[in-house]
């Protein structure tokens, strides 16, 4: 069951558009509420974006030495993506 809703979010999230346009960096501006919801909490929702090559969230880490990207993780610990993942 849990699994069937999993997949259900991840092909919700597929239809969605980031809303509210992106940054000069590339960030999305509104994040969709779906990804909002399922997102593991200590990540940084206002610096995302959505990289090309594997259709997946990253978000913007800035640890104490250096500011890097991070795939969007949700509750468990599985990256969000807008495309199942092969």
């Amino acid at each position: 069951m849990r699994s069937g809703f999993l997949t259900v979010v991840m092909l919700s999230l597929a239809a969605c558009s980031p809303s509210g346009g992106t940054s000069a960096q590339g960030f999305i501006g509104n994040l969709p509420e779906g990804v909002v919801a399922i997102a593991a909490p200590n990540q940084d929702l206002s610096a995302v974006k959505i990289r090309e090559e594997d259709g997946c969230y990253w978000y913007r880490h800035k640890g104490p030495v250096e500011t890097t990207l991070l795939p969007l993780r949700n509750k468990e610990g599985r990256p969000i993506c807008t495309r199942p993942q092969i």
